[in-house]
């Protein structure tokens, strides 16, 4: 907007009030820049961010992408500007660049917005960790009212599409602005509508209000030094809501001034992190978000035919769901869009249209296809990437060299690793994962594997990489500048600090993560601390992260002889103390005990395997005998929950310890305590044991006689317990129980009839088999 300052005639300040992350703002703002032909562009941002600005120019800058500022003494307190390809910010930056405009930011330096006394909260233009975090509630409701002033202030262009009847302000932009025959600028029209829109609604909040002001007197001052240089042609690129308080002339400086005295102020560092599109929506919390950021790069990367293209695609990836769409359905789509925005008397499908398209010609009206549709496409799936030599934290330069080095890429959607710990690039990479585990860094975790027959010489891991997880980069980089050194300093910490139970999840995740320096110091605090905590639940806690780690380390061929002596240690004082801490529990209490027991006998169990057999590694004393000493000095004490007693059967029972396990299911359940006492000893001895009902004739027909002889009254009672039992059963085991039950009433035979044999036609085969098998005949 052209005008003239005190002294200054000849200046021409031109506002260009955009909407973030629009593409048809952007265009029109691309238009208007090569008409105006500015000698300095500022655009909306934190002006402490001014160094940043060469590197759009790089190749190797891909959008989605965000300037991150944080405090280096204390990184939590830092906020994201994100930026994408269709932001007019985005493209307000590389056409200066381009063109070799002079460049920068113009909004409230972040050394004021994240200093530690600011009153201010986060602007909508920003997005800070908090909101980012997947954990955080819904923020406080806004009083009555104030709801729609606050959207409209954060999208005011929105609120004039909704005015006008549309549901996508982009189409309503596209329709009034991109679509009209005369070719001035819409710039100065759209400042008159936001200046009337500002009289109507004025801010009520006056921490917001103070916010908006201090930012709006920064950008002023900015504009007034840019003059001051001498520049004669300044553009302002700034979201639409804030440009009728930067036209020029401006308003005396003394009141900025005084706007922005006594400011806050701390030291902070800025760089350049990749985004995402997910994080660019307004779900994300960011309040300058949008609903479909896919969708609005696509307008922006195809201009031509958006509809035919845009539909073209969503055939695609539901192809990729094994979902048939044919050509011919892709046409009908574009036709009934075409059509659909003829009816609604629009010049242009938008998405809307598209949308009704897809769900009735493409996904034949399924909901669940078209959410996919929504979460691959209109939302997308795309994540950014930064030019290497963006300064940044050391960690984080190690870990993007790490990843190059293995081939891992960093990106937004979910993606699994099936590792093979036999083949050197695939424990490298585990390698990585569990250090970034030391570290607490999410970006991968343990999955189920798909792949049947897992061993233990394999891993599958779930990767996703979140842009907050840069921040997370920078809050571990104080314990070290590579992922070596850091996650060892991480584990020293550790063990200075830990809990029993943490030192022995510290030394499994040391070995996993080849961490060796420090293993000897936490090894020695380990047993130190064994031998001091005299707590049984602690002791019985620790033992499995402990027998894990020996068990791990024959197979990664680590040297876990170390081990032994402290595992020894923890068996040796769990059977001491184990009769006195299962006594007297209640039944939440015995519940988790059975279920420490069980943990605690597979411990066993994996220290005592092996032996000396794999790998030369030493294995700890075989203590199950000791053990089992232990439970079977808990059959017939009186003191013991009646579910860790039927646990404790259950287990002498498959060991062979226990030779009269029917006569004592019979026992338990025919008297003496109650249905609920009965159904409790039931879960702890059948949990997980659908063989045993299935295959032994005589317990089935045990508890199905005291599940019969059960009354109303009691069946309801005990009904939870036992439908807790038999949902650790597969379907096909419960199926199977039932058949058996079934046919056991009725007298039929299970199963098929018995099979006949003709042995001499068998004889051939019989005889290759003894072969294989190195049997004589």
């Amino acid at each position: 907007m052209a005008g003239s300052g005190t002294g200054v005639a000849d200046v021409e300040v031109d506002v260009l009030g955009i909407r973030h992350h629009g593409p048809g703002s952007a265009r029109s703002m691309l238009a208007a820049l090569g008409e105006f032909g500015p000698d300095q562009v500022l655009i909306e941002g934190p002006a402490d961010a001014d160094p940043l600005v060469g590197w759009a120019a790089s190749p190797l800058m891909r959008p989605p992408v965000a300037i991150l500022a944080y405090a280096p003494l204390e990184p939590r307190r830092a906020a994201f500007w994100p930026f994408a390809t269709f932001s007019p910010e985005w493209q307000a930056l590389t056409w200066s660049l381009a063109h070799d405009v002079p460049v920068g930011f113009c909004d409230l330096p972040a050394a004021h917005t994240l200093a530690p006394d600011a009153a201010e909260p986060p602007s909508p233009d920003l997005l800070s960790p908090d909101l980012l975090s997947p954990d955080e509630g819904d923020p406080e409701p806004a009083p009555d009212g104030e709801q729609p002033r606050r959207a409209i202030r954060r999208d005011p262009l929105g609120a004039l599409a909704t005015a006008a009847g549309y549901d996508d302000a982009e189409r309503w932009w596209d329709d009034v602005v991109e679509s009209r025959l005369d070719s001035s600028s819409p710039f100065p029209a759209l400042l008159e509508a936001m200046a009337e829109l500002r009289i109507a609604l004025p801010e009520t909040d006056p921490v917001e209000a103070l916010s908006e002001s201090r930012r709006e007197a920064y950008m002023r001052k900015t504009i007034r030094a840019a003059v001051k240089r001498g520049r004669r042609r300044v553009a302002v690129v700034c979201g639409a809501w804030h440009a009728p308080v930067l036209t020029w002339p401006l308003p005396p400086a003394s009141a900025d001034a005084a706007t922005l005295r006594g400011l806050p102020k701390t030291k902070i560092t800025t760089t350049w992190v990749p985004w995402t599109h997910q994080r660019l929506s307004a779900v994300s919390g960011y309040g300058a978000g949008i609903a479909s950021p896919g969708w609005y790069h696509h307008l922006w990367s195809a201009p031509d035919r958006p509809v035919v293209r845009w539909l073209t695609r969503v055939a695609g990836a539901l192809r990729t769901r094994d979902l048939p769409v044919s050509s011919a359905a892709v046409i009908e789509a574009v036709r009934l869009a075409e059509s659909l925005a003829g009816l609604r008397n629009r010049p242009l499908a938008g998405l809307a249209e598209v949308n009704d398209a897809t769900l009735a010609v493409l996904c034949d009206g399924d909901e669940t296809a078209l959410r996919f549709v929504t979460e691959e496409l209109v939302v997308g799936q795309a994540t950014g990437h930064v030019d290497p030599g963006v300064p940044t934290v050391p960690l984080e330069a190690d870990l993007i060299a790490t990843c190059r080095r293995l081939r891992l890429k960093r990106e937004a959607g979910i993606k699994l690793h099936d590792l093979d710990l036999r083949k050197p690039l695939d424990q490298q990479r585990s390698v990585l994962f569990h250090r970034l585990r030391v570290l607490d860094l999410g970006w991968a975790r343990p999955a189920e594997s798909e792949i049947a027959g897992r061993g233990t010489f394999r891993e599958t891991w779930q990767s996703s990489w979140r842009p907050e997880l840069a921040l997370a980069v920078i809050e571990a980089a104080v314990w070290g500048t590579t992922v070596l050194t850091a996650a060892t300093a991480k584990l020293a910490e550790t063990t200075e600090s830990g809990s029993l139970v943490e030192l022995t999840a510290a030394v499994e995740r040391a070995l996993l993560a080849e961490l060796p320096e420090g293993l000897d110091r936490l090894l020695a605090t380990l047993a130190q601390r064994a031998a001091l905590d005299a707590d049984v639940v602690h002791l019985m806690e620790a033992l499995p992260s402990l027998a894990r780690a020996h068990r791990y380390g024959d197979v990664r061929g680590t040297d876990t002889s170390a081990l032994a002596a402290v595992a020894d240690t923890l068996v040796v004082r769990i059977c001491a103390g184990l009769t006195p801490a299962v006594a007297g529990l209640d039944a939440e209490a015995a519940r988790e005990m059975r279920q420490r027991m069980d943990r605690v006998h597979h411990a066993i169990g994996l220290l005592s395997a092996d032996g000396d057999v794999d790998g030369g590694v030493s294995a700890p004393a075989d203590r199950r005998e000791d053990w089992f000493a232990t439970l079977t000095g808990l059959l017939g004490r009186t003191d013991v929950p009646t579910e860790v007693a039927g646990r404790v059967v259950r287990v002498l029972f498959d060991a062979g310890r226990v030779v009269d396990g029917p006569q004592r299911v019979h026992r338990a359940l025919s008297y003496g305590a109650s249905a609920a006492d009965k159904a409790a000893w039931v879960d702890g001895f059948f949990a997980d044991g659908a063989l045993l009902l299935i295959h032994d004739v005589e317990l089935r027909g045990l508890v199905d006689a005291w599940v019969a002889g059960l009354t109303d009254t009691e069946f309801t009672d005990v009904l939870p317990l036992v439908r807790r039992t038999f949902s650790t059963f597969s379907p096909p085991e419960r199926r199977l129980i039932g058949e058996r039950l079934a046919a056991a009433r009725t007298g039929r035979p299970t199963g098929p009839e018995p099979a006949t044999y003709d042995l001499a036609l068998a004889a051939p085969a019989l005889a290759l088999v003894d072969r294989i098998l190195g049997v004589d005949p």
